[in-house]
């Protein structure tokens, strides 16, 4: 070999060896579980499908500090953005009033996400959710609060605690369940959220059925509740049109109960964003979408509590 050309580089011995490395996950955070081969799940009342909807009520702040990143709906333009701001407030004002009228409709309870800092600033809304035997799940302090590896466990907590403590007292419900803002955790929340209570968290997308989520503590549940289905998403992301977010919650639907015909119980998440979807031009997507799920005998409209607590003692 010449003089000048350099040597091979060789591997270092240790460079293939991964301690995680086996059939399955490569964390212990859940079970490696294919869902076509899990035990069947049976509704009450023999229903085929549990639609889940779950609207989100957020406060985005003007003077955002976007730390790790902005959020989906984040502000926009040089502070202070009141076109984005006021439009998200929109949804709060006005646009989950049709949401509600949409569900009651069809006698369908939401689970609503809500940030800490919307029953402070709205407690009539909160108090209205109530009357309608909506669920609260905690949805962080407000959509500036992003849950990230660089926050210390100490300050999460802090969060965590601040923010159930807030919702609990504001609705006089337990507050079982947990949406982080933006779906952004640590590898803390998991552990954090158990310590404080919570029963089951939404931040994980990898499913389309509840599953157990391991922690320091008590254990979790992994609820359902995709991203790519929701109205964000399909209308403002991905700029599709009304029809099409109608004809996709449609045809996501029809997947799932064909399947519950002979693979068991499914779930039907919706998620919902009262500054989108409850536009006037925006809302009849939605009702139509909502007529054609409840026209099918054995759709069990649930909230995640009711879910949970069905699906839990098959899941043992």
């Amino acid at each position: 070999m010449s003089a000048n050309v350099a040597a091979p580089k060789t591997l270092p011995d240790d460079y293939l060896e991964y301690p995680m490395r086996r059939f399955g996950m490569d964390h212990e955070r859940y079970e490696w579980s294919m869902l076509p081969q899990r035990k069947h799940v049976a509704w009450p009342n023999q229903a085929r499908v549990a639609l889940w909807v779950v609207p989100a009520l957020e406060w985005f702040p003007l003077n955002m500090a976007g730390v790790p990143f902005k959020p989906p709906g984040a502000m926009q333009t040089a502070y202070p953005d009141f076109r984005h701001y006021t439009l998200r407030d929109y949804g709060n004002r006005v646009g989950i009033y049709r949401i509600m009228k949409a569900l009651q409709r069809h006698g369908i309870p939401a689970t609503v996400a809500v940030n800490a800092a919307v029953a402070v600033r709205y407690p009539t809304l909160i108090k209205q959710c109530n009357q309608l035997g909506w669920e609260i799940m905690a949805n962080g302090l407000d959509m500036d609060h992003l849950h990230h590896g660089g926050l210390s466990a100490e300050e999460e907590k802090k969060w965590v605690d601040q923010t159930l403590s807030i919702l609990r007292k504001a609705s006089g419900q337990a507050v079982r369940g947990w949406l982080s803002p933006a779906k952004s955790e640590s590898f803390n929340t998991p552990d954090i959220l158990a310590q404080a209570g919570l029963d089951y968290v939404c931040d994980w997308v990898n499913d389309d059925m509840p599953y157990p989520m391991y922690t320091t503590g008590k254990n979790l549940v992994a609820m359902p509740h995709p991203v790519d289905i929701d109205d964000f998403t399909i209308l403002v992301n991905n700029h599709h049109t009304e029809n099409d977010f109608r004809d996709q919650l449609i045809d996501h639907f029809d997947v799932l109960y064909k399947e519950s015909a002979t693979a068991g119980g499914r779930i039907m998440p919706i998620s919902l964003h009262p500054w989108v979807i409850g536009q006037p031009y925006r809302i009849k997507a939605l009702e139509e979408a909502l007529a054609h799920i409840m026209s099918h005998s054995g759709v069990w409209a649930a909230t995640g509590s009711q879910i949970l607590d069905a699906w839990q003692p098959q899941a043992t």
